[in-house]
């Protein structure tokens, strides 16, 4: 039987077992959404802004082991789109973008809302296509999401005319697709691993340094068995966190720019450094250069091959899936201990005794009030109250610093932020994508009173679907990252960092139908939110008035080393 191309779409969509599926009309894409109102399988989600979509996708991905979807329409669709799928990109979120296109007659000739879609998308997707016969729409599917989700992750854009929407073909959708030029390695080289093995016991002064890779790969009960054979100290970066238990004495914290004084200092002058899973961004080792003055072993694992020596050289080089590295990493491991290659016990425990020197510094010690909400005191509160339980989503600034900081994940895909793109106003799509993979967990946004108003439009689909989030507004009425950078670097010359003219939030939420709290005083911070988490079917916008001169630290400033650090206002 013949079917039209919109057709095939969602029978592609059914036979990925997509449930849901984040969007926003327009003309280009009418025959889909059609076709979508025609069944049941596939959930559609109305957003109120096409960049919501794909953020609500991405975080859909990042809390789950699927592949978030999103449909836009052509022309500004795609356009409203390219800040999510840049975000996504970065990070490595498997994620398939359906864009509409004006009919294929009409490409090229400025039709209206007509873009080079694949032309505007190509450098921040792992691969896009555009449809220009329906018979190939369904293996275009199939291919999209093979891609999005195997070897490095990433999203992938598959670009639609109309035209092909409405055209008639018989429907086969391939079981697998093989394609010539992508075949991921998956398995690491065993002569390696067992180099690597030979470098990890007879380390003196070893560091595991782990990033996004680890929850990408869903490696994360591998690692923790690896720390804890080996009891070497560990550390997550911004996207790792909650790969290994914070809560564990082993856990150093999270490194790099904003990272804790013990962490850098211990990556710095480790002797062998076991990277997994992470790509030794600027953020995190600072100047590679002041980087490289101490002399240390480092052995990468990573998916992609292009990632490894890319900022560092290293010393043993392991191209495969994380979790299959680890696997036949901890074999190896074992095999050797039991026939009594062990850690040097003597080296270790000196090592140990100086991080427990540095960490004795308590860099992330802040001074308390009972005049001013102290932002610091407000993230560690959610923490106790949810029992570090919450799905946590953020946006970006000094917000997401303090709550990668203060929280403490123990598990992994809790912990839901912008990463390498930096992109304000994600962390409420964030969450909503997250309340439909987990409708009854915990999922709190901490978020600024700047971000939060980048897509404070999808209030109206939180009510609109009934997503009871906790919206935690740290409002310190600046932008706080900007001002923070502006004081340090920028002789407190504070240009265009603050927000005036900020609306009541508790109006505004009220406006959309939720519920909305202002909390001005310390001793109300905990009683506010036990009282905005035992509303489980509300969205609760908690206006918190903070301290406007509080910093983020410690702090590594751009260009410089990763143990040159500001640990406070007293080292300006």
């Amino acid at each position: 039987m013949e079917m039209t191309g919109a057709e095939i779409l969602v029978r592609c969509l059914q036979e990925e077992k997509v449930e849901h599926l984040f969007g926003y009309p327009g003309g280009a894409v009418l025959y889909i959404y059609d076709e979508i109102f025609k069944q049941k399988q596939v959930k559609h989600i109305l957003v109120r802004h096409e960049q919501a979509a794909v953020h609500a996708a991405d975080a859909y991905a990042r809390c789950s082991e699927k592949v978030g979807v999103c449909l836009v329409t052509s022309g500004p669709g795609v356009t409203n789109a390219v800040t999510g799928i840049a975000t996504a990109y970065m990070d490595s979120i498997p994620m398939v973008i359906l864009s509409g296109q004006v009919p294929t007659h009409a490409i090229g000739l400025d039709a209206f809302q007509e873009c080079d879609t694949v032309g505007i998308t190509r450098p921040c997707v792992k691969h896009n296509f555009l449809v220009k016969d329906v018979k190939d729409l369904a293996v275009t599917i199939k291919k999209a999401f093979h891609l999005a989700k195997s070897g490095r992750p990433g999203p992938v854009l598959v670009d639609v005319p109309k035209d092909i929407t409405v055209a008639r073909c018989k429907f086969d959708y391939p079981e697998q697709v093989t394609m010539r030029s992508y075949n991921p390695i998956v398995k690491g080289h065993s002569g390696q691993i067992r180099k690597a093995v030979q470098m990890i016991l007879t380390a003196e002064r070893p560091m595991v340094y782990t990033g996004g890779g680890v929850i990408l790969a869903n490696a994360s009960d591998q690692l923790n068995e690896l720390v804890d054979l080996l009891g070497y100290p560990c550390t997550n970066t911004l996207m790792g966190l909650g790969a290994y238990k914070a809560t564990d004495k082993k856990f150093l914290g999270m490194p790099g720019m904003h990272g804790t004084y013990e962490c850098n200092m211990a990556m710095q002058h480790c002797d062998v450094l076991i990277a997994i899973g992470a790509r030794f961004d600027d953020r995190v080792i600072g100047n590679p250069k002041h980087f490289a003055q101490n002399p240390r072993k480092i052995i990468h694992v990573d998916i992609d091959p292009s990632s490894i020596s890319k900022r560092v050289k290293v010393d043993v080089p392991i191209v495969g899936d994380v979790k299959e590295v680890l696997i036949d990493l901890l074999a190896q491991l074992k095999e050797a201990m039991s026939a009594g290659q062990k850690p040097a016990e003597k080296p270790l425990a000196t090592w140990w005794k100086q991080i427990e020197d540095w960490r004795s510094l308590n860099c992330l010690a802040y001074k308390t009030s009972t005049e001013f909400i102290k932002p610091q005191a407000v993230v560690e509160a959610v923490w106790r109250i949810t029992k570090g339980e919450a799905f946590v989503t953020s946006d970006v600034g000094q917000h997401q610093m303090w709550a990668a900081q203060y929280y403490k994940f123990d598990k992994p895909r809790r912990w839901i932020n912008s990463g390498g793109l930096g992109t304000m106003g994600v962390g409420l799509p964030y969450a909503m994508g997250v309340k439909f993979v987990h409708p009854e967990a915990d999922a709190v946004c901490i978020t600024g009173e700047a971000s939060i108003q980048m897509c404070i439009q999808e209030l109206s689909t939180c009510q609109q679907y009934r997503l009871p989030i906790k919206i935690v507004n740290l409002n310190n009425r600046y932008l706080g990252m900007v001002r923070q950078w502006q004081e340090i670097e920028y002789g407190s010359r504070y240009s265009e960092s603050y927000m005036e003219s900020l609306p009541d939030f508790v109006k505004l939420a009220e406006s959309y139908g939720h519920v909305g709290m202002k909390i001005e005083k310390p001793a109300d911070v905990e009683p506010a939110l036990k009282e905005a988490l035992a509303m489980k079917d509300r969205l609760v916008f908690m206006d918190f008035i903070t301290d406007q001169s509080e910093n983020v630290w410690p702090m590594v400033q751009a260009g410089k080393g990763l143990t040159d650090m500001l640990l406070g206002a007293e080292d300006l």
